[in-house]
């Protein structure tokens, strides 16, 4: 009777130790997708209308561009990082609707990493672009594509020739008084790709001040013509990594790179792909016609 008692406890025990060593690898799993390949953002707001609705929860891609290893620990104490990532098989397009890090969480001068903020915006400049807003209009010297939402932008610009736009913010990025860009007219701004060399004169030291300080952790300065990176003069700079310039769909309704900048290409999370659920705001009713709607 013992023995027959002793075996059916080690089988139960058997069954338990399986259960539980299944349960770990599910979860392992689990945490291996999120992170290196697919996770889920829901939308809390319609600056990306009419291609993101608030309620739209999706699907983001991150293996077309590599997942990211980073310690998450020091991240969310917000102490330094190095960010590296993974092989990827695709490469950001111009009009590729991207999930990422926000940029500028405590203040528009300086870049940090906020683990918790994010983004979505579109892709409308690479890393090596010179890109322009003419009449609220976007454009890349020598591309002919149609960029971000063009019939937003043509009722901005007609808001703005109407004088019926007093809610809108006109002045945005480099927030200097020495540079008269805004979100009718912005650039040309060169988009800055890895290993690119820029001379440190007095306006590029300007438009690019945020995105060196936050490379080499020290200040620039200018003192008239001169540009000083931590008191040391410099006349050129070469950049560290690429830099992209996203927009919203909403064009009169979007925080976007008219107003806080470019874009490291570290802070990129992935691809918006799909939208797997999506629930009418204020309520619990689901959107079938949205249900499963490939993002473009």
């Amino acid at each position: 009777m013992l023995v027959k008692l002793r075996s059916h406890i080690c089988k139960v025990g058997n069954k338990v130790l399986t259960i539980l060593f299944w349960m770990c690898m599910a979860a392992t799993l689990w945490i291996v997708l999120q992170v290196f390949c697919f996770t889920s953002f829901s939308i809390p707001t319609d600056s990306m209308q009419p291609a993101l609705l608030p309620g739209d929860n999706i699907i983001v891609n991150k293996l077309a561009f590599g997942g990211r290893l980073f310690n998450l620990t020091a991240a969310a104490e917000n102490k330094p990082i190095h960010i590296r990532r993974m092989p990827g098989f695709q490469k950001i397009k111009r009009n590729d609707v991207l999930v990422f890090n926000f940029p500028y969480p405590s203040r528009w001068d300086s870049i940090a990493f906020d683990l918790m903020k994010y983004y979505v915006k579109r892709c409308v400049a690479l890393p090596g672009d010179t890109f322009s807003i003419v009449n609220a209009h976007y454009y890349v010297k020598g591309c002919s594509d149609a960029l971000g939402n063009m019939e937003s932008q043509d009722n901005l610009l007609t808001l703005l020739n109407e004088g019926t736009h007093k809610e809108i913010s006109l002045k945005g990025y480099p927030h200097d008084s020495l540079v008269d860009w805004d979100i009718r007219n912005f650039g040309p701004l060169y988009v800055p790709a890895k290993g690119s060399v820029v001379i440190m004169n007095q306006m590029n030291a300007i438009l690019y001040k945020q995105l060196i300080e936050y490379e080499q952790n020290m200040k620039i300065t200018i003192s008239g013509d001169t540009v000083f990176l931590n008191n040391y003069p410099i006349k050129w700079y070469q950049f560290r990594q690429n830099y992209y310039f996203m927009a919203g769909d909403k064009t009169r309704d979007s925080r976007d790179s008219r107003y806080w900048g470019l874009l490291p290409e570290e802070f990129i999370v992935g691809k918006a792909a799909l939208i797997w659920k999506s629930v009418r705001p204020g309520t619990s009713k689901c959107e079938w016609r949205r249900l499963l709607k490939s993002i473009e």
